[in-house]
């Protein structure tokens, strides 16, 4: 798969490379659902500077969460391979440590059981 060059000779596959190795090593060996979730609020406030912090409207004709899948994958193709893998990669990490994320909650639930109930 070829990189892109831009302005400054890195392409910007190399540059989230390196990015994502900084902040969880280089086998990702330091990432955890917590600092997983930390690194996605940050790429996405990088990704989106000037997004509106106050109330917003959505004028979104997808009804569905399908719908919206849909139309990601859709638009994906149509994007440059550098943006394409990133955005995919992303949503991956972010879905598999949500994934790992739900599993330990729902051992310590089956261990611990619900602490605010005085049954227990």
């Amino acid at each position: 798969m070829s990189e892109r060059k831009e302005s400054g000779g890195e392409s910007k596959l190399a540059r989230f490379r390196r990015r994502v190795q900084q902040e969880f090593g280089r086998n990702l060996e330091k990432a955890t659902p917590a600092n997983v979730r930390d690194f996605m609020d940050s790429y996405q406030e990088d990704l989106h500077p000037d997004t509106v912090r106050g109330r917003i409207e959505l004028n979104e004709s997808k009804t569905t969460y399908e719908e919206i899948l849909k139309d990601f994958f859709a638009r994906i193709l149509e994007r440059p391979t550098d943006e394409a893998l990133i955005l995919l990669w992303l949503m991956a990490f972010e879905m598999s440590f949500y994934t790992i994320e739900q599993h330990v909650s729902d051992r310590f639930q089956t261990l611990f059981g619900d602490l605010g109930d005085e049954n227990n």
